[in-house]
């Protein structure tokens, strides 16, 4: 005889964390990941996503807590940032994070236990480099990515994106969103309709 149906125990229900997507945007100092990675996030916000927006300026200041600018330096803070673009992006937070970490191994780090992971480069020659270089950076001659310190510049970038000459950070922000590798749905339809 079957069990009366209020007796039934429901299944336990299972949590699927929503899906989040990780934008890693990397290129060297002065290739424009803050202004492109700002207008990013704005995008996902205006899609009605949750953003946390990561500027690799500003969380050497929170993390670093110095000035740490060696090649083991860099490397070690870039493994941090991966880790914490995971954590955000377990908790159904999507997130764009700016930053030079040129690095071989914190790439394949966040592509192999980041899900939704779509890396971003953008190429600007150097001499382009220097003329935007409102920090000086390119003064120095020491522990600068790109002069004295080699970078392993992405090899198989998701989203590669040559951001200079007619190259605007609309434009670049909308190649993004159409050409990244993210699974269909997660952000919703793009672009969004016209009103």
């Amino acid at each position: 005889m079957p069990e009366p149906e209020c007796l039934l125990v429901p299944p336990e229900p299972t949590f699927a964390p929503p899906r989040s997507a990780v934008f890693w945007i990397t290129g060297l100092s002065a290739a424009g990941k803050t202004t492109i990675g700002r207008g990013l996030a704005d995008r996902l916000r205006v899609l009605g996503r949750p953003v946390l927006y990561l500027d690799g300026d500003v969380l050497r200041s929170i993390v670093a807590g110095g000035d740490r600018y060696s090649r083991a330096d860099r490397l070690d803070l870039a493994h941090r940032y991966g880790r914490l673009c995971r954590e955000a992006a377990s908790q159904g937070i999507d997130v764009v994070c700016a930053t030079i970490s040129m690095f071989d191994a914190v790439r394949a780090w966040n592509r192999e236990h980041i899900p939704g992971y779509c890396e971003v480069y953008l190429r600007v020659p150097i001499e382009e480099l220097k003329r935007r270089d409102t920090k000086d950076v390119y003064r120095n001659t020491t522990d600068v990515v790109g002069l004295d310190l080699a970078p392993e510049l992405p090899k198989t970038p998701d989203v590669l994106i040559d951001n200079f000459a007619d190259m605007t950070p609309a434009r670049a922000v909308q190649t993004i969103l159409e050409s990244a590798a993210i699974p269909a749905g997660t952000l919703g339809a793009w672009p969004p309709p016209s009103t």
